[in-house]
């Protein structure tokens, strides 16, 4: 576990010790994760009184993740505990937001994505060479799925180098 990961699970500790406080009574405390990947800095699984945090988007932006999304989505949990079934970014959230934690809710953050360059598995049709990202590649090899191509409508076939 990384030095910013650990600082972002204190974060949620004292988080619950405010809402604790002011809400005057006792949660409990969710799963954490930082295997969450792609575009979403955080997510809260309400069921399952889990969080998923971004771990590249945490040490990428380190103090102002930790301020900005470990609160946002302990507020997601908070409301789901205490109001039951509300809008994800709706009246009981935001209120939440600037209550306990006197942040701005914001519904979004600004940091920037560092993605990946996706792999591409070159394809033959009747017109040539498309290419297809790795997920749809996946559905071929496991025969979930055929495509075509868009201009002469062949079936893709996988290309032998």
């Amino acid at each position: 576990m990384s030095q910013w990961q650990q600082l972002a699970q204190d974060k949620v500790a004292y988080c619950y010790q405010i809402a604790e406080q002011q809400l005057k009574r006792s949660f409990p405390r969710p799963e954490i994760s930082f295997k969450l990947r792609g575009k979403s800095a955080g997510m809260a699984h309400l069921q399952l009184n889990k969080i998923r945090l971004n771990a590249n988007m945490l040490e990428s932006n380190q103090q102002d993740f930790i301020d900005e999304v470990v609160p946002h989505e302990i507020c997601h949990l908070l409301c789901h505990q205490v109001f039951g079934r509300v809008k994800p970014h709706g009246i009981e959230w935001r209120s939440m937001m600037q209550t306990l934690f006197n942040l701005t809710p914001k519904t979004t953050h600004n940091f920037e994505v560092h993605a990946k360059p996706q792999a591409k598995i070159p394809y033959q049709c009747g017109c040539g060479i498309v290419e297809l990202g790795i997920r749809r590649h996946n559905k071929v090899i496991r025969n979930q799925a055929q495509y075509r191509c868009r201009v002469c409508c062949k079936t893709l076939k996988l290309l032998n180098l």
